[in-house]
């Protein structure tokens, strides 16, 4: 017999028992589904005990909420539920909660988290083969045997929405001081039943023909218990609720019983005895937010914003009467030339100098002026340029002040002048126009640009290159995230939260950037607005890991226990799935998987894991192991941390992976626990903290706290990050790592913290020596703390690497510097060309321009310079080395237009301009001012 207590209207809870447990002798499973039965006994119309409509349909372990569900007790549960004996129940308890006592159960979860179900063998009384009435009174009859109890965790019931938890859990001996310090129970449900129920069974309740011994043997049970509605009212026909199965081996240990209370029960823990349990409720103790309310809390905070709609009618009807006001102006113009000069030009032809032109220019203008005819063209240009400034610029009013008129008027000029040219370029023959080609460059190319500047530390060129993207294409959402991130980078909150929302004004679904709207609320405080924007995330897209990390993330600040576990749950099963999947997608790409159809059965490939994955949100349980802390402690982790050597045998771990029956924060209990030397030295995931997909000999494993810690520093989010961290650290599958330690030091780096980046980066050698990450970063560090020789080392090293680090690029151009500066200019020549190769612009161009120019190949020079130039005609240096290569090649007019703009754009670098100044002296032309 198994019962337990709910919640009722008076002070006394209400039992609910399963009496007549049926012994099943081993050598088949139970078949599924199966209907499920009313527990009343005695009825003999077939088919009658059954409820309708309701059957147990089991599922996989690894989808139950309880214990014994990771892939290494699969055998052991098979072997329970199909070999050996068992003991099965099938039984539906229904019963009413009304609202206090709904009330008293969520109070009840949130204080104790555990339920204890009790189990206990009642006295039987065996048909006696003489006189039928008669019964047998012996003095094991009077009492109850063999009593254990199952810790339910209950938590899930109180996760948002979560109206069912089914599971296997195991059954400990019952104790009375153990029960009440996990559950606050005083004293056992059987105590005031117990003998009732004996006294019931002797009067004919329970009758059975197996002999005792056979009872006592066999301890398997599977049972399904129905539970409870929490409606407000009954509800008879549609309520679901529990079923309860129990299972053990069918043979106790062999040995002396330990010391103990309950001799008896601590058989059940010998024989790793459990229940199959399954508790559902009609509604939700905590109600959930429907996915509607979540969309129009957040288009209340930040309404959508589509594009504004063109004004085709007005704006561009007056651009085009500008344009044909242009066109018949310059076509009166033309006939006025020919009129005057005609004969002159077609005499001369194509021999006519550039002062000739520029006399019949001054005459023309003089006759126009004496004519009038000036005055005409202005006046019929006039009301094309009112119908622009009213239609285009929406100007109907007087201006304000002086200064705003001249801007306008500047503003008005420029655009003016534009739309002529390209008035005039649609009116003039092919042939006459310029063959000058316009470098475009992409949006692509641009982020790129904006990346080198915003390394380089130049944060006013990153972010005109950033505002470009955006004026180019205001409606990219994308680039409106890459601004906020490099906003985020530089600790403007304010400006990054802007970016943020204006990018989820333009798709409300887009989930990045909900997140950052996310982060950003929390960084400013504004909690409210976050726990809507993380749980549209998750509904949204419910597979999203990192939505669920941040979440959790949220509401450990918010102090929310049980919503924390429940989120970070949730994050472990999604991670799960989706590295099973990809397992099964591989496995398929090589014609590994022979069988498909079986794949979802088949459980051995996900030993390698070892995340809980469950339906329901719940959560498995184990026995604390270990004294509290407080959340304060998290940095000493993180500092401490760094003291860890690769051969340790010590880390700091978590029990077990969002166990709410353990501890009531996961940043509030821990535990030391030895691992194995395969355990400390995951470090194999060096990932890159700028290309998070990059793995170099990396584990399987990775866990949801590394994967959010990807994304943030990816978006730059790098004041969210050591919170994360501190968890990762913890974490049973995840702990000091190699891309851990990477993380740590990069952080460090932007803190120009170069000691403590160092001290990372060196745990992160020991780890992984063989990762290109590792030496990458370390060469970084040290080109930054001014160690060229050992950069220009560690770089080298990086390169030699048969798989690339992450982030090649600022290797390459570093290294190519460092060349530079020692003057090994054939080695830069071949950096550089790498670089060039792979992601060009003005930097690496220059570079190779430099290589070759020190070389004396000069044409090969002057190309890289002018790709340079191209992509970037604002660079000082650039200039600089043109006007170099045009003094060098005897180019008079070119070399003085490249020293003007050198000089134009303040070129730093004195030792370069000095050397411009030796060759114009030199050769004895480039500078004017000679």
């Amino acid at each position: 017999m198994a019962g337990l207590q709910v919640p009722s209207v008076g002070e006394k809870d209400y039992p609910i028992l399963f009496k007549n447990g049926t012994l099943k002798l081993g050598g088949e499973r139970e078949p599924v589904p199966r209907p499920k039965k009313w527990p009343i006994a005695n009825i003999l119309a077939p088919g009658a005990n059954n409820i309708p409509d309701a059957f147990i349909v089991g599922g996989p372990y690894e989808e139950e909420d309880g214990e014994l569900n990771h892939p290494e007790d699969r055998e052991f549960r098979n072997q329970a539920e199909c070999i050996k004996k068992r003991i099965i129940w099938d039984l539906e308890s229904r019963c009413y909660l009304d609202p206090p006592a709904v009330v008293s159960f969520q109070k009840r979860i949130a204080d104790c988290r555990l339920w204890p179900v009790e189990i206990t063998r009642v006295p039987l009384i065996a048909v006696s083969k003489g006189k039928a009435g008669k019964t047998e009174k012996t003095d094991e009859e009077g009492q109850l045997s063999f009593h254990g109890v199952a810790y339910v965790n209950m938590v899930p019931l109180l996760y948002p929405g979560v109206k069912r938890i089914r599971g296997a859990f195991q059954v400990y001996p019952y104790l009375d001081s153990v029960v009440h310090e996990k559950t606050k129970c005083l004293f056992s449900l059987f105590r005031d039943i117990g003998h009732h129920l004996i006294h019931n069974n002797k009067i004919g309740g329970i009758n059975s023909v197996l002999p005792k011994a056979a009872v006592s043997k066999t301890l398997k049970e599977d049972k399904p218990v129905k539970e409870k509605d929490i409606d407000g009212r009954p509800r008879p026909g549609d309520m679901q609720a529990p079923s309860i199965k129990s299972q053990s081996s069918d043979t106790p240990l062999e040995g002396e019983p330990p010391l103990s209370h309950n001799p008896e029960g601590q058989q059940y823990i010998e024989a790793r005895t459990y229940i199959v349990l399954e508790i559902q409720l009609d509604k939700a103790l905590v109600p959930k937010r429907m996915p509607e309310e979540l969309a129009r809390r957040v288009k209340e905070m930040i309404p959508p914003r589509p594009p504004l709609i063109r004004r085709t009618g007005g704006a561009q009807k007056a651009v085009s009467d500008y344009h044909i006001q242009i066109k018949n102006i310059s076509r009166a113009i033309l006939d006025e030339y020919y009129r005057m000069f005609g004969k002159q030009v077609a005499t001369l032809e194509s021999d006519m100098d550039s002062e000739t032109l520029e006399e019949q220019k001054c005459q023309l203008s003089y006759e126009l002026n004496c004519s009038g005819k000036y005055f005409a063209f202005k006046e019929q240009l006039k009301h094309a340029v009112v119908k622009i400034v009213r239609e285009k610029y929406l100007k109907t009013t007087s201006f304000e002040s002086q200064e705003e008129l001249q801007t306008f008027i500047s503003e008005l000029y420029v655009f003016l002048v534009d739309q002529m040219h390209v008035a005039l370029n649609q009116t003039m023959p092919e042939d006459a126009q310029g063959t000058v080609a316009t470098i475009y460059t992409s949006s692509e190319q641009l982020r790129l640009f904006a990346f080198e500047a915003e390394v380089n530390e130049n944060f006013e060129m990153a972010a005109a290159y950033y505002k470009e993207r955006l004026v180019r294409e205001p409606q990219n959402l994308d680039h409106w995230l890459d601004y906020g991130a490099f906003c985020l980078l530089t600790e403007d909150n304010i400006k990054a939260q802007e970016c943020f929302r204006k990018a989820l004004s333009l798709n409300q679904s887009h989930i990045h950037s909900l997140l950052l709207c996310g982060v950003l609320a929390v960084l400013l405080e504004n909690y409210e607005q976050a726990e809507i924007f993380f749980e549209d995330a998750t509904c949204l897209e419910p597979t999203n890991v990192v939505a669920w990390t941040l979440l959790g993330l949220y509401y450990e600040i918010q102090n929310n226990d049980i919503r924390m576990d429940m989120a970070f749950h949730e994050a472990s099963k999604q991670l799960q799935a989706q590295m099973i999947q990809a397992q099964v997608t591989k496995q398929k790409s090589i014609g590994t998987v022979e069988d498909i159809e079986e794949g979802g059965k088949r459980e051995s490939s996900l030993g390698s894991w070892g995340i809980t994955n469950g339906s329901a949100t719940a959560i498995k349980m184990e026995a604390p192991a270990g004294p509290g802390a407080t959340l304060s402690i998290l940095d000493k982790f993180l500092e401490e941390s760094s003291k860890l050597q690769s051969d340790s045998r010590e880390r700091i771990l978590s029990t077990q992976a969002w166990d709410p029956s353990i501890h009531q924060n996961l940043s509030n209990t821990f535990i030391k626990e030895v691992p194995t030397k395969k355990e400390v030295s995951k470090c194999e995931d060096s990932s890159a903290l700028l290309h998070p997909g990059f793995h170099y000999g990396a584990s399987q494993t990775t866990t949801i706290f590394m994967e959010t810690i990807r994304f943030l520093m990816k978006v730059k989010a790098v004041q969210f990050v050591h919170r994360v961290l501190a968890h990762e650290l913890l974490c049973p599958q995840g702990g000091p790592s190699c891309e851990y330690y990477l993380v740590l030091a990069q952080t460090h780096i932007l803190k120009k913290d170069f000691a403590k980046a160092e001290e990372y980066l060196h745990q992160a050698a020991q780890m992984d020596y063989l990762s290109p990450n590792v030496w990458g970063l370390k060469g970084h560090l040290n080109f930054l703390s001014g160690n060229h020789a050992e950069a220009k080392a560690c770089y080298e090293r990086t390169i030699s690497f048969v798989v690339d680090a992450s982030e090649m690029h600022f290797i390459f151009l570093r290294l190519g510097l460092i060349y530079l500066e020692e003057k090994e200019y054939e080695k830069a020549k071949k950096t550089y060309m790498q670089a060039c190769k792979r992601s060009p612009s003005c930097l690496t161009w220059l570079g190779l321009g430099i290589a070759c120019y020190r070389l004396d190949e000069l044409t090969e020079a002057e190309d890289a310079l002018s790709e340079a130039n191209a992509l970037n005609n604002y660079n000082a240096e650039v200039w600089a080395y043109l006007a170099l290569v045009c003094l060098k090649v005897g180019r008079q007019l070119e070399a003085e237009q490249a020293y003007k703009y050198t000089k134009k754009l303040k070129l730093k670098d004195e030792a370069l301009l000095a050397e411009i100044h030796t060759v114009q002296e030199t050769v004895g032309f480039g500078n004017p001012s000679f």
